[in-house]
């Protein structure tokens, strides 16, 4: 028994005629009479009663009706969704993001995506911007929003440039720089200063170390923290400074102030990235909406608060 032969069944069956079936089915006549006689064979059951003036089902061929169609319904559903699932229109995307760097622009993107592909299912991570890169290249998330740092270095990642995002000197409220609007980075070279943990986002530690080398100094680092809100309440209790991405400024509590650092050359940019390798089809689908979101409204999703 194959899928043809219950095709050309349920054909013979909606038709009671093996002529028009064979019409309806673009094949001849005898073939069509040749697969129900080895079908009926094959189950050693006769389904249709026939002479020279009518077909009609029998017992037998009525309750194989029903279940013929279902198996003919299934296979076809089961063939659209692999279709489907090869062109990116079925599936499942697992996106990485930071806290809070693309909090405008992801909801415009997946409202717009889901309304294209609704049969793609979408898992969403929170992570720091090192565990973004890990786990792209591990392959446990396909696209990650995050940072720029080092990510031209990184061999088999590609990205799509966001938006540019300066960076910041955040302190204390009762810090002597605390009302001021703006500051020179070499003028921190006598602060202590708190970092995310190295370990946590390599790229963003070596990149505040080359701010500062840049200016001269080494920052002295007194305290580490394994989250960026842990980094922001330890300066907030007085411990410490530190250098961040202005976006966080979401963050911002009556304890903390954020000081804007003079220069052209003290930002990142905001990305969208993906290992080049990947071979899930509903990649260059989302991109494609995050190309289309930042054309429509820019300006307006690169704003921090």
């Amino acid at each position: 028994m194959d899928i043809r032969q219950l095709r050309y069944f349920i054909a013979v069956a909606e038709e009671l005629n093996f002529t028009k079936a064979a019409q309806k089915l673009f094949v001849g006549q005898p073939a069509v009479s040749q697969q129900i006689a080895s079908l009926e064979k094959t189950m050693c059951v006769k389904l249709f009663n026939r002479n020279k003036h009518s077909v009609e089902l029998t017992n037998a061929g009525t309750v194989f009706l029903k279940d013929a169609r279902e198996i003919v319904e299934r296979l076809d559903r089961s063939i659209e969704n692999a279709r489907q699932a090869e062109e990116g229109l079925a599936g499942t995307i697992n996106i990485g993001l930071l806290s809070v760097s693309v909090r405008r622009l992801l909801p415009v993107v997946v409202r717009a995506f889901r309304k294209k592909y609704p049969k793609v299912k979408m898992n969403f991570v929170y992570y720091n911007t090192g565990q973004i890169i890990k786990t792209l290249q591990n392959d446990e998330i396909d696209i990650g929003f995050t940072l720029s740092h080092g990510l031209q270095n990184i061999a088999g990642v590609e990205y799509k440039t966001l938006w540019e995002q300066r960076k910041c000197v955040v302190v204390p409220y009762d810090h002597p720089l605390a009302n001021e609007k703006e500051v020179l980075l070499e003028k921190l070279a006598g602060e202590s200063f708190v970092m995310l943990n190295r370990e946590e986002s390599l790229q963003g530690y070596e990149h505040v170390l080359a701010m500062c080398a840049a200016k001269g100094f080494s920052p002295n680092i007194v305290s580490s923290a394994s989250r960026i809100d842990a980094v922001l309440m330890i300066v907030e209790a007085g411990i410490g400074i530190s250098i961040v991405s202005k976006h966080l400024l979401t963050y911002a509590s009556p304890g903390l102030r954020f000081i804007d650092i003079v220069g052209d050359d003290n930002s990142v940019n905001v990305v969208s990235a993906w290992k080049s390798s990947s071979s899930n089809p509903c990649i260059p689908l989302f991109i494609q909406e995050v190309n289309l979101a930042l054309n429509n409204g820019a300006s307006h999703f690169s704003k921090f608060v």
